[in-house]
């Protein structure tokens, strides 16, 4: 960067501060104001200018911004038809555009001011603070009846700065992963993974920032921190992934090493609560070999908890949802001399905070369709839903996609990846099916589409996106839930259509 840049850098930090300190003080009051000329609906989600109609975000964080490359921005699809674009080049976005950003690697959506209108959380984990390279950053962009960014200033998150208890270093990579949500008794949260954090010599130990509630107060959580499951050690990567429900977040931790077994993985369950310790209530954690799996004891490099995902379930015996269902990503998972096959493992996470695996899944599994080969990586990228939290859930209703990136339909087309699909109860071969280019995906084909990378959910629909591979084929489709084999998406984004600019560099690469 410029002498200029690093000026201005350094003042990021500390106006950061300030402005964080006055919205927590007056947020509602200034959304208030910002929504003279209308109301936010709200009830959907997302829904950034709050008129009750779904919209998409659609991230592309190696698109060029003002010349910079891989400076990152994200496309916004009004449910109305209208197109947006949002970058750190935008009016009401905090900071400005740098070569390599990534602005948008990591997305959440949630209401974070209590205002109606969805809001968006989008993660940094290249940005540079100072002379602190990849440390990190988050901002919040407001919705608003106008629209994303068009009513209050970001607030945005940095360590040192409004991150208390902790400092912007080096690769800490603040934003690589993102979740957030409103806990049961309706406080907003949002959980940022911060996996190359290091502490008291432990590098890539991990952590997360746990920021909740409208004054958007944090707190660090480690494997170092009272309650939480096993101990922090170097290359652990707490924070790479992370996934909530209103009553409970997982947090995953890839790098973990259980004994003899080196990066074996393993994820941490929470209740988005402060406890008496003044972080998120600890529930429990978990590895492979300690939870009655089929793998009986992990294995080296598995990583474990890669991905995760999670929906809200309610038993036949309660009146409204009390339970989360727990889907695990083991995408280096061997089987039976297939090297990196890939495996998810469900659990069902109860009210009285026990935990039941309830099923094993791969594509060697008695009646799922498709064959486990070497570099698949099933399991690279999860979603879940439940499409019906009113009433008691069904296999049909609890839904879950899995990524298959590295499968490839023939030699010639390495690594064209597809997508999977299953109920989340019951048997799994009853009622999976599965989506890729040519098959229900409309483009043809072809090497290195990788898809499955890019998934998002929402209750009406799953989103895959398809970022990379030939730029004719790049787009995001939504797909029925319950989409049989082949199906056809009810609804596609893509460049150069619909109001889309035809540059592109990543579209998709996160849909939200």
């Amino acid at each position: 960067m410029s002498e200029v840049r690093r000026g201005r850098r350094r003042r990021t930090a500390s106006v950061l501060a300030a402005v964080l300190l006055a919205i927590g003080m007056s947020g509602v009051a200034a959304a208030t104001s910002a929504q003279a000329a209308g109301a936010c609906v709200g009830g959907t989600e997302p829904d950034f200018n709050g008129d009750g109609v779904r919209d998409v975000a659609i991230a592309d964080p190696s698109a060029t911004v003002g010349g910079l490359a891989k400076a990152g921005l994200v496309r916004i699809a009004y449910g109305g038809g209208q197109v947006d674009e949002i970058s750190q080049a935008t009016a009401n976005v905090a900071d400005f555009p740098e070569e390599g950003d990534q602005f948008s690697r990591s997305l959440a959506v949630y209401d974070a001011n209590t205002d109606g209108c969805s809001d968006l959380a989008v993660g940094i984990p290249h940005e540079d603070v100072d002379t602190v390279r990849d440390a990190g950053y988050v901002q919040i962009i407001f919705g608003s009846p106008a629209g994303l960014g068009k009513g209050l200033a970001s607030t945005g998150f940095v360590q040192g700065a409004n991150v208390e208890g902790s400092s912007a270093e080096h690769g800490d990579m603040l934003g690589y992963a993102l979740a957030a949500g409103r806990s049961a008794s309706g406080v907003a949260f949002l959980v940022v993974g911060v996996p190359g954090e290091d502490y008291d010599g432990i590098v890539d130990m991990g952590m997360i920032h746990f920021v909740y509630g409208t004054a958007y107060a944090s707190a660090n959580v480690s494997q170092a921190s009272t309650g939480v499951w096993e101990d922090p050690e170097p290359n652990d990567r707490f924070g790479a992934s992370v996934a909530t429900t209103n009553r409970h977040f997982a947090v995953g931790v890839p790098g973990e090493s259980l004994e003899a077994v080196q990066q074996a993985g393993a994820v941490n369950v929470f209740a988005p609560s402060i406890n008496t310790d003044g972080i998120p209530l600890p529930l429990f954690g978990m590895g492979q070999g300690r939870t009655g799996t089929s793998d009986a004891t992990g294995e080296t490099g598995d990583q474990y908890a890669s991905s995760l995902a999670m929906a809200p379930y309610r038993p036949a015996t309660e009146a409204t949802v009390t339970d989360s269902m727990l889907a695990v990503g083991v995408p280096n998972e061997d089987l039976g001399g297939i090297s990196d096959a890939g495996a998810v493992q469900l659990y069902h996470i109860k009210d009285d905070r026990t935990v039941v695996q309830t099923q094993w899944l791969d594509q060697n599994t008695t009646g799922v369709a498709g064959d486990a080969e070497r570099s698949d990586f099933f399991g690279q990228r999860l979603a879940a839903v439940n499409t019906a939290t009113n009433v008691v859930s069904t296999a049909a209703g609890m839904r879950l996609a899995v990524g298959v990136p590295g499968e490839e339909s023939d030699a010639q087309r390495q690594d064209e990846g597809g997508v999977q699909l299953f109920s989340m109860l019951g048997d799994p071969g009853t009622s999976d099916s599965w989506i890729s280019p040519g098959s229900g995906i409309p483009s043809p084909g072809a090497p290195r589409m990788y898809t499955g990378i890019s998934l998002g959910s929402a209750q009406s629909a799953l989103y895959v996106g398809v970022p990379y591979g030939p730029v004719g084929g790049r787009a995001v489709y939504a797909f029925p839930w319950n989409t049989p084999d082949g199906g056809a998406p009810s609804q596609s984004w893509k460049p150069g259509q619909g109001g889309f600019p035809a540059v592109n560099a990543a579209f998709g690469a996160t849909v939200r």
